[in-house]
């Protein structure tokens, strides 16, 4: 494994997996228990947006979630505002929200908004709300072209390791921004083309979306497939 890329909420690295396994973890994202804004009782609602839509959007302000969370965990938030302008995610109030420039609705002057939002735990193959980020992959892949072209290959992607075979040369296309068009795109000026080769290694990207640390969404995804792998195997054992 080997990372070429790590922000505060994002992490990418190249790894030998299959791509079953890989896409396996992706959807165990969505079993990873996240806490949501799950009911508002709203008490007075004079901005322009339905109450439906109020609770959408408040629903989708993502929460700082607990690494081992309980499920029956509960967090209680409240809202009154009567400031003309916009009103943000930070209103809510508490360090549990992630983000806190996120706009709920617009009030004009002697407007007001109230409720009283209850968030709840639950997981994103119930409700997007509850999905703690996303995860996708793609393959690393050889690019095989006549060696007339490396001088052309080499200005526009001068990083590039480029190994020679022949009257050939092979580019590794082994970062986030794909090469493969421009190579394509430098064959077909003369009318040629490149031969493009999977490898058996993948670039997977993992983003969180403010609820667990990405490091912490990938653990629990490995987590939670083990689990039910496990729970498959004493079945078909019995």
């Amino acid at each position: 494994m080997k990372i070429i890329e790590k922000k505060e909420n994002k992490i990418v690295f190249i790894t030998q997996i299959e791509e079953s396994l890989s896409n396996a973890l992706r959807r165990y994202l969505n079993q990873i228990p996240i806490i949501a804004i799950d009911e508002l009782e709203i008490s007075k609602n004079d901005s322009p947006l339905y109450d439906e839509t109020i609770s959408h959007r408040v629903g989708l302000i993502p929460i700082k979630t607990k690494k081992n969370v309980s499920e029956k965990e509960e967090i209680k938030f409240k809202l009154n505002s009567k400031k003309e302008g916009f009103v943000y995610s930070e209103d809510l109030g508490g360090d549990e929200i992630v983000y806190g420039k996120i706009p709920i609705t617009t009030l004009k002057k002697g407007q007001e908004l109230e409720f009283v939002a209850t968030a709840k735990v639950g997981k994103g193959s119930e409700h997007s709300k509850f999905s703690p980020g996303i995860m996708f992959h793609r393959n690393i892949s050889e690019i095989i072209m006549d060696k007339e072209f490396y001088k052309d290959v080499r200005e526009i992607c001068p990083n590039k390791e480029i190994k020679e075979k022949g009257n050939k040369i092979i580019i590794l296309d082994d970062q986030q921004k794909e090469v493969c068009d421009v190579c394509e795109g430098i064959c077909e000026r003369v009318g040629k083309s490149a031969e493009t080769k999977p490898t058996k290694e993948l670039i997977i990207t993992i983003e969180s979306f403010g609820q667990l640390e990405v490091e912490e969404i990938f653990e629990k995804s490995i987590e939670f497939l083990k689990k039910d792998l496990t729970e498959i195997s004493k079945k078909l054992g019995k």
